[in-house]
């Protein structure tokens, strides 16, 4: 079985999870871990837990998760869904994207409107009346 978390549910996940680790207190992650599947898709992995709780199993990923890298939590949910066939899919974060998208921002900053360089040399006009 395949479930995909949105593009949302990514965001939502890795905003609390760097919450968590200023704070050092996983609980609302927990939560926010939770809201980020549908309740078929926790009743889905409950159906395939030993214990039956997905409550318990994401308390034990974040019990195993480092609390410093958020990549890592999301690997980790990864292979512990996997471990119980399920293949958990996302979308990576773009991080190369966001780059490409700050380098174009700065070209444009460095032209005016008219789409004369800023930083170009002003060349002395002769100003002789002969």
């Amino acid at each position: 079985m395949e479930i995909h978390l949105d593009k949302r549910a990514v965001k939502q996940i890795r905003l609390s999870a760097a919450d968590a680790v200023e704070e050092g207190d996983t609980e609302a992650l927990r939560e926010d871990v939770l809201e980020a599947f549908s309740e078929e898709q926790v009743e889905e992995i409950e159906r395939r837990l030993d214990s039956g709780d997905f409550f318990e199993f994401l308390t034990d990923v974040l019990d195993e998760w480092g609390g410093d890298d958020v990549d890592e939590l999301f690997e980790l949910l990864e292979t512990q869904l996997g471990d119980i066939g399920i293949d958990l899919k996302y979308e990576p974060r773009e991080d190369d994207d966001d780059l490409d998208e700050a380098d174009d921002d700065d070209l444009a900053d460095d032209e005016d409107e008219d789409g004369d360089d800023d930083d170009a040399e002003l060349e002395p006009e002769d100003d002789e009346d002969d």
